[in-house]
């Protein structure tokens, strides 16, 4: 006689369906990868240039002028920024002897660390990067270029086919570190502590986002004394969000600040709040008449509210607002091109 033992097979398929959920929730909460390989630091920045383009399909970008070092680096390595990166992240150390302190040492201002991921052409990168590089070191079967730029180092690796790490901290054991986080399995509980305990609090699907720890004690938070009077820490992301039966979409930003008090966070809203209302009386009291109704009704959707211990900003931006923002024009360019410097340019050998 045959025995039925379906119990033990439903046990399974519930283990096996609620770990599935489990992972696909931790991977929904987690930094973009890009992020996670990031080292410690006070700020943090990220974008998603590919969705950007996809949900502005046919948008008319603003036209670009080349510097020469940046031509140059286009024809050697095949690789436009503005044209190829698809996500970029970003690390910002700020001084130690910053009020609060920071993570980026002994230098006078700030450092970054970047983690870029686009359509790399590694061969034609790597040949480039010896060219321009005063030193190369193999760490973990990596090569990491040290090219000097402005009077600082900044250390190049590239991680894979798709991804490069750069930083001019003046440590080179952060980008050893980028390089060592790169070699594990990807982990949804990986990246900086600062980025983990934060992210949380940025918009699901947010084309770009940024968290950070506001000081207004030190110089060059200057301008952010209006609205901060102590120190808080920010999150400030814009999440798309398309209805199906619409043909514009909408940008949704939200930016907060996390406070220590509710009575700081009930300061800050008030301040915005006032600013606000400075603002839409003086539109009025000029006529709206020529003013551009997607900017108009960007400001009026504006809102600013306290909850407990954070002041909460909220705004919508249309997607016409966003091509017009986009169409702007550009100033000349040169991004991390930042890989092709000026300065101390080592002598080819004859």
């Amino acid at each position: 006689m045959r025995v039925r033992r379906p119990f033990p097979i439903v046990l399974a398929v519930v283990i096996i369906a609620a770990a599935l959920t489990i992972a696909v929730q931790l991977r929904k909460h987690a930094p973009p990868e890009a992020a996670r390989l990031l080292p410690g630091a006070d700020a943090f920045l990220y974008v998603n240039l590919k969705r950007v383009r996809a949900v502005s399909p046919g948008t008319q970008w603003p036209a670009v002028t080349h510097d020469p070092e940046y031509e140059r680096f286009i024809q050697q390595t095949g690789f436009q920024f503005e044209r190829d990166l698809d996500q970029a992240a970003f690390a910002v150390h700020y001084p130690a002897n910053w009020p609060g302190g920071g993570t980026g040492g002994l230098a006078p201002e700030p450092r970054f660390s970047e983690v870029l991921i686009g359509k790399f052409h590694g061969q034609n990168l790597a040949t480039y990067l010896k060219q321009v590089a005063q030193s190369v070191e193999n760490y973990n079967s990596v090569d990491i270029f040290t090219v000097p730029l402005e009077g600082r180092s900044l250390r190049v690796a590239v991680l894979n086919v798709d991804s490069i790490a750069a930083s001019n901290h003046g440590d080179p054991a952060v980008i050893r570190g980028i390089v060592d986080r790169s070699r594990r399995l990807a982990s949804p509980f990986g990246g900086p502590a600062f980025l983990r305990q934060y992210y949380k609090h940025v918009q699901f699907g947010s084309l770009a986002w940024v968290v950070a720890r506001v000081n207004p004690a030190a110089p060059e938070f200057g301008g952010w004394t209006a609205l901060f009077a102590k120190p808080a820490e920010i999150v400030v992301s814009g999440s798309y969000l398309s209805p199906l039966h619409l043909h514009a979409g909408i940008l949704h930003l939200r930016a907060e600040a996390y406070t220590a008090a509710p009575d700081d966070a009930g300061s800050i809203a008030d301040k915005a709040n006032v600013f606000l209302a400075l603002f839409r009386s003086a539109e009025s009291s000029i006529g709206v008449r020529g003013t551009d109704a997607d900017v108009k009704a960007f400001f009026e959707s504006i809102h600013v509210r306290q909850e407990h211990d954070r002041a909460v900003l909220d705004a919508s931006v249309s997607t016409p607002f966003l091509r017009k923002l986009l169409a702007e024009p550009a100033s000349e360019l040169t991004p991390p091109g930042s890989l092709s410097p000026t300065e101390k340019r080592p002598a080819k050998s004859r």
